[in-house]
């Protein structure tokens, strides 16, 4: 990508971010599905709602030009937000992308926020989801999680809790730049601050603070870089090398591979923190990745 271009793009994503951000949690919020929103008229796509318990959720298919006729396999997506913001809605900026490429449908859940309602809510919604879907008749095999920021933790620890159940995992994890490491300790969290257009180090200290409260960061059910990952199934990473979460998607992998886990990592050159989200080529680029690489595993582990 030009470089000259490349800041521009920065530029443009920075002040879409601002419009978005509010010190006030549910402003932001508003704005998150507002921006979502602008699919309700898409007609390349429906969208289903569905209750679990109390908590929303939301089917969404590319039916263009006809519905998906094999529904067996599906991708369960964990929407991003630092545990304090996101949604089934604002996450369509990324759900419809993958149902598009992939032929699949894509299952997203609107799991409990913070600080109303701080660690394990979230990962006990993600769990009542995972019931939910199998409960549907669908195989954990064909089966994918799916997840941005603090939806790719959510993804993590949530393989992790299925482990610890001795319950069946997903088929594989694709993660978009996943928070993994709630100690902060990546140098990147400082060397990549003034580059990354959408995240910066207060809003990771709020983050940590309302979602963390007394819960140790080292925990590896909400730092999953200290995890023991024995048994894990493939995981497929990409980030941008000018996000501030550079290093726990880096960390991640390295320990990964330690444990034997068919891994891989793409770091895409001058991409800001989830920038999947922006309509930019290399959003198209990496989903065409996240495609090729389930196809892999599709030829790999029929």
């Amino acid at each position: 990508m030009n470089e000259k271009r490349n800041k521009r793009l920065m530029h443009i994503v920075k002040r879409v971010h601002g419009l978005i951000e509010n010190d006030d949690l549910q402003k932001q919020r508003n704005s998150q599905n507002q921006l979502g929103s602008v699919f309700e008229n898409d007609k390349r796509f429906r969208f289903t709602p569905v209750n679990v318990n109390t908590m929303h959720c939301e089917w969404t298919e590319y039916v263009y030009p006809k519905p998906v006729e094999n529904d067996s396999k599906i991708i369960f997506y964990c929407h991003g937000g630092g545990y304090m913001t996101g949604s089934c809605m604002y996450a369509r900026e990324i759900t419809t992308k993958l149902a598009r490429k992939n032929s699949c449908k894509i299952f997203s859940f609107d799991y409990r926020l913070a600080p109303e309602h701080p660690y394990p809510a979230a990962l006990e919604d993600a769990l009542s989801a995972w019931k939910y879907i199998l409960s549907c008749g669908y195989l954990p095999e064909n089966v994918i999680f799916a997840g941005d920021s603090a939806g790719g933790n959510l993804c993590l620890v949530l393989t992790l809790l299925l482990r610890q159940l001795d319950m069946q995992m997903p088929k594989c994890l694709i993660l978009f730049s996943p928070w993994t490491d709630m100690t902060a300790s990546g140098k990147s969290y400082h060397s990549k601050e003034l580059l990354d257009p959408v995240l910066d180090n207060n809003y990771i200290q709020k983050a940590l603070k309302c979602y963390l409260q007394d819960t140790p960061p080292t925990s590896p059910f909400v730092s999953p870089i200290f995890a023991d990952f024995n048994g894990f199934p493939p995981v497929y990473i990409q980030v941008g090398d000018n996000e501030i979460l550079l290093d726990d998607s880096q960390t991640l992998y390295n320990h990964l591979l330690k444990y034997n886990v068919y891994a891989r990592l793409d770091i895409f050159p001058g991409l800001w923190h989830v920038f999947q989200m922006s309509p930019i080529k290399a959003s198209r680029t990496a989903i065409d990745k996240v495609h090729a690489f389930i196809s892999e595993l599709d030829t790999l582990y029929p």
